[in-house]
């Protein structure tokens, strides 16, 4: 999984969990400029991940809301599955490395 596939996957899930959040907000929360926000957006609207419209009675015509589509909901569930599946090999590397470490460590306390 890219740094993209990641930076997408949190944000087709906040998507979905706060439809209303302003692209700053959003920025904001995942550490990243502004306007790599808008061009992650941008391409997860030309993937039909998302839709965006416009809050029909908002005071403030230039908000929006995003909402996840059937294909984001999809490539949501695919980008999860593939992050889940670092980890978990990340996670068996660490414990190995773990469980070397501490055979190590009594190897030399048995010698000390």
């Amino acid at each position: 999984m890219t740094p993209t596939d990641q930076v997408q996957l949190h944000i087709l899930k906040i998507v979905e969990e706060q439809p209303e959040i302003s692209q700053r907000q959003l920025a904001e929360r995942l550490g990243v400029s502004l306007g790599k926000i808008n061009y992650l957006l941008r391409a997860l609207l030309d993937k039909g991940h998302i839709k965006a419209g416009n809050f029909l009675r908002a005071e403030d015509k230039l908000k929006y809301a995003y909402l996840l589509t059937p294909e984001g909901m999809s490539a949501k569930l695919q980008l999860t599955r593939s992050y889940l599946a670092r980890k978990e090999q990340e996670y068996l590397a660490m414990k190995s490395e773990i469980e070397t470490m501490r055979d190590e460590l009594a190897r030399y306390d048995e010698l000390a």
